[in-house]
């Protein structure tokens, strides 16, 4: 479970759609079909793209360490354990 990532969806996803209706405004498309669209992927991209920021900031953190949190037991992990 990557809290972070969660945390980083909502400002991604608000940068990516934003750009990404603009970009289309720019163009001159002005149709609810592009304008649509473009919101769509912006919602659609923002999971994976914040997912990719996150492993980002934990492989360039010192201080991270993946290593104490294998070896468990269960799938699901502890709300109160390190994150992953």
């Amino acid at each position: 479970m990557d809290r972070l990532s969660i945390y980083l969806t909502f400002i991604v996803g608000s940068v990516t759609t934003g750009a990404l209706v603009i970009a289309v405004l720019v163009m001159g498309w002005y149709s609810w079909l592009a304008i649509g669209s473009a919101t769509a992927v912006g919602f659609i991209i923002a999971w994976p793209v914040s997912y990719v920021i996150s492993r980002r900031i934990k492989r360039q953190d010192k201080g991270w360490d993946e290593t104490r949190v294998e070896g468990r037991e269960t799938p699901l992990p502890n709300p109160a354990a390190p994150e992953v």
